[in-house]
């Protein structure tokens, strides 16, 4: 029986493992997805320069995951709540021989690596037809390491970083440590590098709405390993998971498209494509602890609130070109605050949530870690990105955004048509 037993729990975590390392593959194609809804939305002559922002996050962001960034965000407590210790090259999961890897380890390993690489890219939308190619690779490396590495620390790294071990809150996929942290960095930057030329409601239609949608369909398809992925088990947790990153975007289609039809006149492919992502944005932290019921609640309120959030920054001011902040910040508080009033969320065998346990400490909690993400990410995207700018320069010069950013940049065109 022990021989069994031992057996089925080595075949259980051999299973558990290669769903890991399925679902890292699934979000890892999300960024070349990010690429492409990014991509479609710019002008034809910055395509390119938006496409390789999203490669140039994988390149850099893998490169130092693997030198020392899983240790910063999984390895032994560094400073005890708040930051790991390097792990060099991952050694502590290559076995003490280096021929007997850790295959759990690595699998997680490598999953958690996709995210750091999705935050990264999630940034660049924000500011789309104007940055230089160069520093935006440095404010990449900067910024993984001295905010998205300690927040998945704090997020992601169960029972020793703080807003999940002494907050308690529930961020299941990256409601705080992907979307609302990307979401602020984004602002910080279109800050820093301020407003496009020309810049007013309708100064620019997406130049390539196929493109869009092929992109936004990779993220969907993508984000089921995001989101399922995140149990690191095949069980129920991950199946629940699973249908409510079916359920919630479908609905936060249709709440995005209803309001653009009220208020636009009509409902367009952007708009869906948009909501979509929306909804899967505010399902993210939320996807294990809802009913599909409430998870399609909550995407229906989503797509709703951010189809008219987007238009926020005509009014305050700011040039977020590809609404990273309408969709990813703001989706991403709506989930993270949404758990605290309908999720099933448990403290020591007790609900804490508004509806199930009649209590506003799950809905404290999560609030106090969605901010105080916000706040960390804004504050050091904005030194960093502010530092590049008056270094060594982070904006192309106006001349050349009106020539073209993919000439200028990277000497290519996306579309290089010849007269027949």
């Amino acid at each position: 029986m022990l021989l069994h037993t031992a057996a089925a729990y080595d075949a259980a975590n051999g299973v558990n493992s290669l769903w890991l390392l399925v679902a890292a593959a699934l979000v890892l194609l999300m960024t070349p997805g990010v690429a492409f809804f990014y991509g479609g939305m710019v002008k034809a002559k910055s395509v390119i320069s938006m496409m390789m922002m999203s490669f140039g996050a994988i390149a850099i962001v893998a490169v130092l995951w693997v030198l020392y960034g899983y240790g910063l965000a999984f390895g032994k407590p560094l400073i005890p709540g708040w930051l790991g210790t390097p792990d060099w090259g991952l050694s502590s999961l290559l076995g003490k021989d280096g021929i007997t890897p850790d295959l759990g380890g690595l699998a997680f390993a490598g999953f958690q690596a996709t995210f750091a690489i999705i935050t990264v890219a999630l940034i660049s939308g924000a500011i789309a037809d104007r940055a230089r190619f160069g520093p935006w690779m440095l404010f990449a490396g900067v910024w993984v390491t001295v905010v998205y590495f300690p927040v998945a620390y704090w997020v992601f790294n169960l029972g020793n970083g703080w807003i999940n071990s002494t907050l308690h809150v529930n961020d299941f996929a990256g409601g705080t440590a992907v979307h609302i942290n990307a979401g602020a960095a984004g602002l910080a930057l279109a800050l820093v590098l301020g407003k496009r030329v020309g810049f007013q409601k309708g100064m620019s239609k997406p130049h390539n709405v196929p493109l869009t949608l092929l992109g936004a369909a990779l993220l969907w398809f993508g984000w089921f390993g995001f989101n399922a992925g995140s149990e690191a088990a095949v069980d129920g947790v991950a199946a629940i998971a699973w249908i409510n990153t079916l359920a919630a975007p479908a609905a936060a289609t249709i709440g995005w498209l209803i309001v653009e039809r009220i208020k636009d006149g009509k409902p367009t492919s952007i708009g869906a494509a948009s909501g979509a992502v929306a909804g899967l944005v505010a399902i993210t932290p939320a996807c294990n602890i809802l009913t599909p019921g409430w998870a399609i609640v909550l995407g229906v309120i989503t797509g709703a609130v951010c189809a008219v959030a987007i238009d926020l920054k005509f009014k305050l001011g700011f040039d977020d070109s590809l609404d990273v902040v309408g969709i990813h910040l703001i989706g991403g508080l709506i989930g993270t605050l949404y758990i605290g009033i309908f999720g099933f969320t448990q403290v020591d065998g007790k609900f804490t949530s508004l509806l199930y346990g009649g209590s506003f400490q799950q809905l404290g909690a999560q609030a106090i870690g969605a901010f105080s993400v916000m706040i960390y990410s804004f504050v050091l995207a904005y030194a960093i990105g502010w530092v590049i700018q008056k270094t060594i320069g982070f904006r192309i010069k106006t001349e050349d955004e009106i020539a073209g950013v993919d000439t200028i940049v990277h000497g290519e065109e996306g579309y290089a048509l010849e007269n027949a």
